[in-house]
């Protein structure tokens, strides 16, 4: 009894480790694979680049239907002269016209150049103000990337997957919407003014147009100010979408960081490998110095003086386990090694390797070169 007790007991401890195990596997997982965080520049860069990138449609009909109705308003009378004046003219002038080959293409050229003369300024509007605000969403980028034909394009497997997609499905409830939204502000404008209409009846031509053209500037601006707080909307979802659709895992930041900076471990390895040269490089001059001067343990600097030098010139430097090893290259050239630890802990902090010792050390640094002199012309004499 005891013993199938103990078991259960160890069954049930073995249970709970694996629960908690594969809980910490879930949660390892979901920290490295969920997409929490911004995306980075470059990310953003390369979907730009793909054609990925923040635009609201809703935005380009705004600004198009409000240039196009503005011009219109603009230079409403001019238009409507040039094309009433030329109808006219036809209509008075059709018994003297022919019916050859070079008549009909005259009154078609002569149609096209009114149409052209009206229209032209609309046009023109119309494409600065198209222009303008792509340039304004997307910045001035041209790619052809999207224009590249693909078969993956003609799987109706993916067509149909993107038919339904999250993505078309919200594009249709934002159409119903803008579709309701509009609606309702037509059908409070229009259920004031349908009642008079049937009134232009009694008005001239000129009258009438003339009415019915107000009534449809001012319809047509209601309608455009609407779509205007709706692609604002829309253009404010875009950008929140295509945020989404970039946002990164902390994996991918880290990818991203080491394709442009390098990985860390290998820029670690060069430095060192670079450290290594350059304490190589900096050995091989140890055996041109005239004297070491040490802490004597901590620090040591390699100095050398030759005839015509301005000062002293610090050959090699180091701490630690880099002084020992200079202090060994010296023992093996037989080069002098003079402890004096305020000199030392001076020109390891004061000079660079290269560089020549500064004026305040003159005094110190020359007492210690004497010294070195005196050492070896003693040995001279000796010999």
């Amino acid at each position: 009894m005891i013993c199938t007790q103990v078991f259960r007991r160890q069954l049930n401890t073995s249970r709970l480790d694996d629960e908690l195990t594969k809980n910490f596997f879930d949660l390892q997982r979901f920290a490295e694979g969920d997409k929490t965080e911004e995306p980075t520049s470059k990310r953003r860069s390369d979907a730009a680049k793909k054609g990925q990138i923040a635009k609201s449609q809703e935005l380009n009909t705004a600004f198009v239907l409000l240039a196009g109705f503005l011009i219109i308003k603009i230079f409403w009378e001019s238009m409507y002269h040039n094309i009433a004046d030329y109808s006219a003219y036809v209509f008075s002038h059709l018994h003297e016209t022919g019916t050859t080959v070079e008549d009909v293409m005259r009154i078609f050229i002569d149609i096209v150049q009114v149409l052209i003369s009206t229209a032209f300024p609309v046009m023109i509007a119309v494409m600065i103000f198209a222009l303008a605000i792509n340039i304004y969403q997307v910045g001035f980028m041209i790619n052809t990337e999207r224009l590249e034909p693909k078969l993956s394009s003609l799987n109706p497997i993916s067509g149909f997957g993107r038919l339904f997609s999250k993505r078309s499905l919200v594009e249709l409830v934002k159409s119903l919407f803008k579709i309701i939204v509009i609606g309702f502000f037509l059908y409070l404008y229009l259920k004031d003014e349908i009642p008079f209409m049937p009134y232009f009846i009694y008005y001239d031509l000129e009258h009438s147009l003339a009415e019915i053209a107000d009534k449809i500037f001012v319809m047509a601006f209601q309608v455009i100010a609407v779509i205007m707080v709706l692609a604002a909307a829309d253009y404010a979802y875009q950008k929140w979408q295509t945020t989404q659709d970039l946002m990164m895992t902390k994996q991918e930041v880290k990818d991203e960081y080491k394709q442009m900076e390098g990985d860390p471990q290998i820029k670690g390895k060069i430095k060192q490998k670079q450290r290594q040269m350059a304490m190589a490089r900096m050995m091989q001059e140890v055996p041109k110095a005239d004297v070491i001067v040490t802490n004597p343990t901590h620090f040591a600097v390699a100095l050398m003086y030759k005839k015509g030098m301005v000062a002293p010139q610090v050959l090699a430097k180091g701490q630690d386990r880099v002084a020992e090893r200079i202090k060994e290259v010296a023992r093996e050239n037989r080069i002098p090694i003079v402890e004096n630890k305020p000199l030392a802990r001076a020109l390891y902090a004061a000079v660079e390797i290269g560089d020549v010792v500064p004026h305040d050390l003159y005094q110190a640094v020359a007492e210690v070169l004497a010294y070195v002199y005196r050492l070896k012309n003693k040995r001279i004499n000796r010999q």
